[in-house]
């Protein structure tokens, strides 16, 4: 929030300062309503998740809605993606819907938590098992870092006997200069039972926002080979370019 004393003279700031407070006060309640609903849009050059291409290396169009209830921090959504990877594997399905919700908050100035559950579906998909996933996650935030762990209550992605597989990662948002954030991820994704398909990724990237839409540009990949039907590693070091907006 704006300082309002800033043009104010010292011997007016002392006049009003009891004033003030209640007026600062007031705006800050009339600002923060008790239920907020926002969505958002984004257009992605290659929909990168857990840094492996859902989208054969190829565009995505993407959206969602999501509601906050401010004072007891709890909040739900949904998002869904155009995705390939189902269809390459013989499923069928060729889009992605993420239903979730949980609870947020601040343990402590500068330190906040977010703890709630995800489910990833996969509308038509007949894969065996199916590629429905539910996670529960977990998330530590110290300022502009961040440590989450999430793990799958139902087999993960399709992997057969990967009931409570987990996926572990940290990262770094922190506004740089001239509103540019730099983006840092490493997370390790461990496949239960199946020690071949565990893997890690990175992500360093910038964010930008320009009021009319934000901008985000990032080097990422994985250390494993998820090869497409047409031979290319959909999990190769490869530059995402994603333009977005929330209204």
């Amino acid at each position: 929030m704006k300082n309002l004393t800033t043009n104010l003279t010292l011997a007016a700031a002392l006049t009003l300062a009891m004033s003030a407070i209640g007026t600062v006060a007031h705006a800050e309640d009339a600002a923060t309503p008790e239920h907020a609903v926002s969505y958002n849009v984004a257009v992605t050059s290659d929909y990168r998740f857990r840094g492996v291409s859902q989208t054969r290396l190829q565009p995505a169009l993407q959206g969602g809605a999501d509601y906050v209830n401010n004072p007891t921090g709890l909040y739900a959504g949904v998002w869904a993606s155009n995705i390939k990877w189902i269809k390459d594997a013989k499923g069928g399905s060729d889009i992605e819907i993420d239903l979730y919700g949980g609870k947020r908050g601040e343990i402590a100035k500068d330190v906040s938590y977010d703890v709630g559950g995800l489910y990833y579906f996969y509308p038509s998909n007949d894969l065996n098992p199916s590629a429905n996933t539910f996670e529960v996650y977990g998330q530590i935030g110290f300022g502009p870092a961040y440590a989450k762990y999430s793990v799958s209550t139902t087999n993960l992605f399709g992997f057969s006997d990967s009931k409570q597989s987990g996926y572990f990662d940290i990262g770094l948002n922190y506004d740089v200069a001239q509103g540019y954030m730099l983006n840092l991820h490493a997370g390790h994704q461990e496949v239960r039972h199946n020690g071949a398909a565990s893997y890690n990724d990175y992500k360093i990237g910038v964010t930008k926002d320009f009021g009319v839409v934000t901008v985000a540009l990032a080097a990422v990949k994985a250390d494993i080979e998820v090869p497409a039907p047409n031979g290319k590693n959909t999990a190769k070091t490869g530059l995402v370019l994603t333009v977005s907006k929330t209204f």
